[in-house]
């Protein structure tokens, strides 16, 4: 497989978050997997590399999930009208436990990873199910498909149905085993995954804390997404000052683990303070918060704070997995957050939430979405011909119209250098 080549074409990405640099026609030069530059032409040290004119149409960075759960897949759009607690119990506890069947696991896993594949999504971080065979099989998959995903087993020792419950024995061990076996991969990446406070016990953490600096793997959770979960985990953890410290006395949460945190919502000073001192990374994860009532994250505010910040699908408590669906939620969030919250900081901007979706989530996987040098090689190929209109748009404009009027399946699409389609 080829690995040095150039991509012709509109070349769009976001450098810093709110600036857009825009190549019209121009090439986009990959060499052994990293972006080596944009070029107007093709300097000679690259001519005679395969070329993939891709004429008129636009390409980005590929876009970056950071909080999606591969095992909702199958029930996303149902269950929209109750809130995060009863949703749980009512679809997402019952449908997981149904991964302990690897037939049934290697079915719906199939169709998650088939649709990601054709999505503009090039990296996620994945939850699975507590069965480590389920987890590795959708790792397998989402290796064979050419993805470079983390993807969690999941812990869960109290709290849930006994149908979707390990001992806390068990589920330290299953997960030890599980980082063991998970060496195979080279694309796709293990990521320690406690579901949230509520569900697992302070031994638990404790030992998962052990195997996070053991094995050097990163972390992924929740964290108040939810008014009923921020008061159910202040009964669980007496004396702690904040959700965020629930984790961070176990050393799950920033610094020394690098931490993604989905939702955010209701994060006070305290805990905004130690995410920021930590580095953790929040997933706004906008059509969730709003099919699940949770609220809107003060994304904006966020971002003047200096946080880390990328958009998540949340699927299935978001209904969608394309994350040009979660850039407009995004913007159409914060403004209601601005008219009707806080009108002292204003709403966000397209160049803004393309950044959260690609170089913003990037830097959690490292040099990830953009195309500045040195960069890996992710880029999806999009198409606006399907979209017909009468206004002479600008570069800039095409962009926006492809994000608010398509679910963004792009035509080709490029990860870690190599061509999925």
């Amino acid at each position: 497989m080829e690995r040095t080549f150039a991509l012709k074409g509109h070349v769009i990405y976001t450098p810093a978050c709110g600036r857009l640099a825009l190549h019209p026609d121009s090439y986009l030069v990959c060499e052994e997997g990293k972006v080596a530059g944009i070029f107007k032409t093709l300097p000679a040290h690259w001519q005679g590399v395969p070329v993939h004119d891709h004429g008129d149409k636009l390409i980005l960075p590929g876009l970056i999930d950071l909080h999606v759960h591969a095992s909702q897949y199958a029930y996303r759009g149902l269950g929209m009208d109750l809130e995060l607690l009863d949703w749980l119990s009512a679809n997402a506890f019952p449908e997981e436990a149904k991964f302990a069947d690897p037939a049934y696991a290697q079915r719906a896993y199939g169709i998650f990873v088939k649709a990601l594949t054709r999505s503009a999504t090039t990296r996620a971080c994945v939850f699975a199910t507590l069965h480590r065979p389920a987890t590795l099989h959708l790792m397998a998959l989402l290796e064979e498909a050419g993805l470079p995903c983390l993807v969690g087993k999941v812990n869960m020792d109290r709290n849930s149905p006994d149908i979707l419950r390990e001992t806390t024995e068990t589920s330290l061990a299953e997960t030890r085993r599980w980082l063991e076996e998970s060496v195979e991969f080279s694309l796709v990446r293990p990521i320690l995954t406690p579901r949230f406070t509520p569900s697992c016990t302070d031994q638990l953490m404790a030992g998962l804390g052990q195997l996070q600096r053991e094995f050097s793997v990163p972390m992924q959770s929740h964290l108040s997404e939810n008014l009923s979960e921020i008061q159910w985990v202040r009964e669980l953890c007496p004396g702690t000052s904040c959700y965020g410290e629930a984790y961070a006395r176990f050393g799950l949460f920033g610094g020394p683990c690098p931490t993604v945190m989905a939702h955010c919502v209701w994060s006070g000073p305290e805990e905004r303070a130690l995410m920021k001192e930590q580095g953790v990374f929040v997933a706004h994860c906008p059509q969730s918060n709003m099919n699940l009532s949770s609220g809107i994250a003060p994304i904006k505010g966020y971002l003047q704070e200096g946080q880390q910040v990328g958009l998540g699908t949340d699927v299935a408590g978001g209904a969608h997995l394309s994350l040009f669906r979660a850039m407009t939620e995004a913007i159409q969030c914060s403004k209601l957050r601005w008219r009707l919250v806080d009108q002292d900081t204003p709403a966000l901007t397209l160049p803004e939430v393309l950044y959260l979706a690609t170089k913003g989530g990037g830097k959690f996987f490292g040099q990830v979405g953009s195309f500045e040098p040195g960069y890996d090689f992710d880029a999806i190929v999009l198409d606006d011909s399907a979209l017909p209109t009468t206004w002479p748009c600008t570069l800039a404009q095409r962009l926006e119209r492809l994000v608010y009027l398509s679910d963004g399946q792009p035509v080709a699409k490029y990860a870690a250098g190599r061509r999925l389609f």
